[in-house]
C-alpha cells in the first residue's frame, strides 16, 4: 500500500533535505520511494513544498501529492498563508512545528479534525540539541514515532550519511529525542 507524505516549509529551512533523508529511510527498511521538492518563487523564506511517497511495491506515479497520508509543518505561519491542510485523507495526520496547543491551530485548519493534529515542540529541541533554529531532523524523528511507517534507525543512519560525522550525530541525537518525546519520555522538557 503506497504512503504519501507531503511536507510544508519556507526556503532554506531545509524541507527538500527532509524529504530526501526520509525517502532514502523508507528505502532502508525495504520499500520503493520517491522524494521531490516543488518551489514557487526560489528563495529563502518563501513557502515551498516537498514531497514523499513510499509503498511495497514499484512506484509508477510521478505527479504531486494532492491527498497526502501525512503532512509536515515546519513553519506554523504557513497556516495562515497556504492551506496546508487541503487534500488531507479522512485518517491523516498533520505534524506540526510548535508549542501552541492544538485548539490554538484547529481554526485555522478548516474544519481538520483535533485527534488528527500533534503539535510538537520541534523548534525547543532542535535549539537544546543543536544550538540551531533548524528543526528538520527534529521533525523526522517525531514523524518515525508518529506514524510507524519507517524506523528511527534508518531515520538516524540516513541523517549521519547525510550530514557527516559531528553535525551528523547531533541531529541524529536530535531525531530520536524529538521520536522519545512523541513516544512519551519528555524528560529535560
Amino acid at each position: 500500500m503506497m504512503k504519501e507524505i507531503r511536507i510544508h516549509g519556507r526556503g532554506g529551512q531545509g524541507s527538500v533535505t527532509m524529504a530526501s533523508i526520509l525517502a532514502i529511510s523508507f528505502f532502508d527498511d525495504g520499500n520503493y520511494c520517491q522524494a521531490f521538492p516543488s518551489f514557487g518563487s526560489e528563495r529563502t523564506g518563501a513557502p515551498v513544498q516537498a514531497f514523499a511517497r513510499f509503498s511495497d511495491k514499484p512506484i509508477r506515479t510521478r505527479h504531486q501529492i494532492y491527498e497526502p497520508d501525512y503532512i509536515i509543518v515546519q513553519d506554523i505561519t504557513l497556516l495562515k498563508s497556504v492551506p496546508v491542510y487541503k487534500g488531507i485523507k479522512g485518517n491523516g495526520k498533520i505534524l506540526i512545528n510548535s508549542e501552541a496547543s492544538v485548539k490554538d491551530a484547529i481554526g485555522e485548519l478548516g474544519g481538520i479534525e483535533e485527534e488528527n493534529v500533534v503539535m510538537f515542540p520541534a523548534l525547543k529541541i532542535a535549539l537544546k540539541i543543536l544550538n540551531k533554529p533548524i528543526v528538520n531532523t527534529t521533525l523526522l524523528g517525531a514523524f518515525s514515532a508518529l506514524s510507524g511507517d519507517v524506523t528511527i534507525d534508518s531515520v538516524k543512519k540516513e541523517i549521519e550519511n547525510r550530514f557527516g560525522s559531528k553535525l551528523g550525530k547531533l541531529n541524529a541525537e536530535a531525531a530520536q529525542t524529538a521520536y522519545n518525546y512523541i513516544k512519551g519520555d519528555r524528560s529535560g522538557f
